[in-house]
């Protein structure tokens, strides 16, 4: 057991350092930065529906299904994620890997609890315009990690309720170069807002057999709005250009900008779903997010930028499962997983009257592993975020995801001793 506490320890301080690597997209640089997708590989190859719970598979989109849970189970998952951005006249690609998540459950009866380290956004981008006589490079890095600890009690067979607490905690840092023509220094200028605050997930999730074979599975999941609050310091520096491109700073003048507080907009899933247990399943599942309530990082609000806006944000996701036997022993494969669904997305960010929107087909299989039911989970989705039309940026992704789920007993009653 101190092994593994050990192992586990040393898994939480390595995905401090990684989570904050998770993007290069331009679209990144509004607000708090792409907000990554919270649960599992499992959910992600079904287009990341999150009604769905088991005995056996950890669900991280739900408070409420941990009391589902009949074995103890650790979860670990990461991604590498393929970019082609272009615009209407060029186009360059990129990739980022990083670990998505870890996380442990423990089922206690009727209650069950989880607790684990997720990303929650990522900042990443370089950007650069040229006008009359000045060069402007804009970059940014960075991002939110959020450590949850969750509990949920089963009220009646079927019947689930859970909460989620959040500690939400990172830095984002924005630099913006600027040198204009017969100018022998340039100016840059670095932000950096270190961000912390509390938020909660409230869930339900309610399943019945309809026949004797049909069970219909339900789900609710609100997430009231979060304050953050933002420590913010500016840094003003001279650049010199040396004649190999690197930049030397000089002339430094640290300011520090009053603190300031943010709210990150509230958000509601539905999901509905029905099948036949340990055979196949379907769900569809809605989310709304009132992103127009949002109100910006103060280091990013810029008077003079009224071609963004922010929209109510939203998520439509149809996706599920099918195992050809998960009894039949002496067949590997037909104990296989195989999982598909598709989602299209309307990300509540809207330049120069033009949604950015984001489309995603995903799919892939649940590997068995060892004993008590182990997986491993390997999963891959196509997709697009954006436009080139109004001179915007279309990002063409491909990403590979690969996860553990690894199961356990504690607190097993010894007969024989």
């Amino acid at each position: 057991m101190l092994k593994r506490i050990i192992i586990g320890v040393l898994i939480f301080v390595s995905g401090i350092s990684l989570a904050q690597e998770g993007t290069t997209s331009p679209y990144s640089f509004y607000g708090i930065g792409i907000q990554k997708f919270k649960g599992t590989a499992e959910n992600r190859s079904m287009s990341g529906i999150g009604m769905l719970s088991d005995s056996i598979h950890l669900n991280l989109q739900n408070p409420a299904s941990i009391a589902d849970l009949r074995l103890v189970n650790y979860s670990v998952g990461g991604s590498h994620k393929y970019v082609t951005q272009k615009n209407a006249s060029e186009s360059q690609k990129t990739s980022t890997t990083s670990l998505d998540y870890i996380a442990i459950g423990i089922p206690m009866g009727k209650l069950g609890a989880s607790f684990g380290l997720i990303p929650y956004s990522a900042v990443g981008y370089k950007l650069q315009s040229v006008g009359e006589g000045v060069i402007t490079q804009s970059s940014g890095e960075g991002g939110l990690n959020r450590a949850f600890l969750t509990f949920a009690y089963t009220i009646m067979p079927g019947l689930n309720i859970g909460v989620e607490t959040n500690y939400n905690f990172g830095n984002i840092q924005n630099a913006v170069y600027t040198k204009v023509d017969e100018v022998e220094l340039g100016t840059r200028v670095i932000s950096r807002s270190d961000i912390r605050g509390f938020s909660f997930n409230l869930g339900a999730t309610y399943k019945t057999m309809v026949t004797d074979n049909l069970e219909l599975s339900s789900a609710i999941n609100y997430t009231p709005g979060t304050n953050f609050v933002s420590e913010n310091s500016r840094e003003i520096s001279s650049i010199a250009v040396l004649p190999s491109g690197l930049l030397v700073p000089s002339q430094f003048i640290d300011i520090t900008d009053p603190n300031s507080d943010f709210t990150y907009p509230s958000q509601i899933t539905l999901g509905a779903g029905i099948g036949q247990p340990k055979n196949w399943f379907a769900g569809l599942e809605y989310t709304n997010q009132k992103t127009s309530n949002f109100t910006n990082r103060q280091i990013l609000s810029d008077p003079n930028q009224s071609n963004v806006n922010y929209v109510n944000a939203s998520k439509f996701k149809l996706g599920g499962y099918y195992i050809p036997n998960y009894n039949a022993i002496g067949n590997y494969w037909k104990r296989i997983i195989f999982r598909a669904g598709v989602r299209m997305e309307e990300t509540g960010i809207n330049i120069e009257g033009q949604d950015i929107n984001e489309f995603g087909i995903s799919f892939g299989v649940g590997l068995p592993a060892g004993r008590l039911f182990s997986n491993i989970n390997l999963g891959f989705e196509l997709g697009k975020r954006g436009t080139t039309d109004f001179g915007l940026i279309q990002e063409n992704f491909f990403n590979t995801f690969l996860s553990l789920s690894l199961n356990d007993r504690w607190f097993e009653k010894r007969y024989y001793d």
